[in-house]
């Protein structure tokens, strides 16, 4: 059997380390609107925008942070994100007296470069995707002996990430299926790894842009693939290629992958808005989209939980 990046156990033990570093999200049961949020099923949204720093990136970032030495957190911390790991490493590195530095993407929004700022961290633009970014985080953690903290194929963010998997099943022991955005996996990877430990016959649906199908093209070919392009705005959903230990744990734990368009993602992004108050990045409205959508149809009694995982005004733009 191929061993995985993570297991249950190190998902239990990263709960422990973050305990008090992030909050435990509410899971509400989609009522009581008038529009109902998908056709059939029983639906729960696990607000994730809700979280300190603005989503689920906090988890993994504290994780990591939790785990080194005072030296390293003296020399400070650098990555590169679209916007949200940017501001879950800031958070980190402000609770924990380090600095960081974070390279952004010319496509990443304006508020989001502010939001970083505010939380004390260095930003620096660089090329016009993710990638491009993280290509100079890397080269500028090596060069200043920073510690790079990877958005999604480092083992202990991605069990930082998988702690929603655990609250999720807290706050509803009922639950059949999870649907879950999916930009690089680390979120998935986490949440698939506590929801398959703990509820093995649960499913658990990725939710990918059109414009952006890194995951699904990958399980698709039997490897790890790069692409060639990336059209969306959901700039937090956008790396052109992921990493063999995310793709490994996807292809073992994630049982579909799905599409949505952006226009879908914004139309979710509305719902969530109107019928909420939440205002949510387009990224986050993805597993909503896919449930509204039918891309994943749930049946008549099936108990779905969506994900929103970040907040952010994009979405209704």
């Amino acid at each position: 059997m191929t061993q995985l990046a993570i297991e249950l156990d190190d998902v239990r033990l990263a709960r422990e380390r973050i305990r008090d570093s992030v909050r435990r999200t509410p899971c509400l049961r989609a009522r009581f609107f008038r529009e109902p949020a998908i056709r059939h099923g029983n639906l729960t949204l696990k607000l994730e925008c809700l979280q300190v720093s603005g989503s689920f990136k906090a988890r993994g970032a504290c994780h990591k942070a939790h785990t080194l030495d005072r030296q390293a957190l003296a020399r400070g911390l650098v990555t590169a994100s679209g916007g949200n790991h940017g501001l879950g490493v800031a958070y980190a590195g402000w609770r924990a007296g380090a600095p960081v530095r974070v390279y952004l993407p010319d496509s990443t929004p304006a508020s989001k470069a502010a939001l970083l700022e505010r939380w004390g961290a260095v930003v620096v633009r660089h090329g016009e995707v993710w990638d491009d970014a993280n290509v100079a985080a890397m080269t500028d953690a090596r060069g200043a002996g920073l510690t790079y903290v990877h958005p999604f194929a480092d083992p202990i963010v991605m069990a930082g990430q998988g702690t929603v998997g655990l609250e999720i099943l807290e706050q509803n022991k009922a639950v059949d299926t999870v649907v879950v955005a999916i930009g690089g996996g680390g979120l998935i990877s986490g949440i698939a790894t506590a929801i398959k430990g703990l509820k093995p016959e649960a499913r658990v649906i990725g939710v990918e842009p059109v414009g952006a199908p890194t995951l699904h093209s990958s399980i698709a070919a039997g490897r790890l693939v790069t692409l060639d392009r990336i059209d969306t705005r959901a700039g937090t959903l956008a790396p052109r290629t992921s990493d063999e230990a995310n793709l490994a744990i996807i292809r073992g734990r994630v049982d579909d992958i799905v599409l949505v368009s952006d226009e879908e993602m914004r139309d979710a992004a509305r719902w969530l808005w109107f019928e909420m108050g939440l205002s949510v990045e387009l990224s986050a409205a993805a597993a909503l989209a896919a449930l509204r959508t039918g891309r994943y149809a749930p049946g008549h009694d099936e108990n779905v939980c969506a994900v929103v995982c970040g907040a952010g005004p994009d979405g209704l733009t």
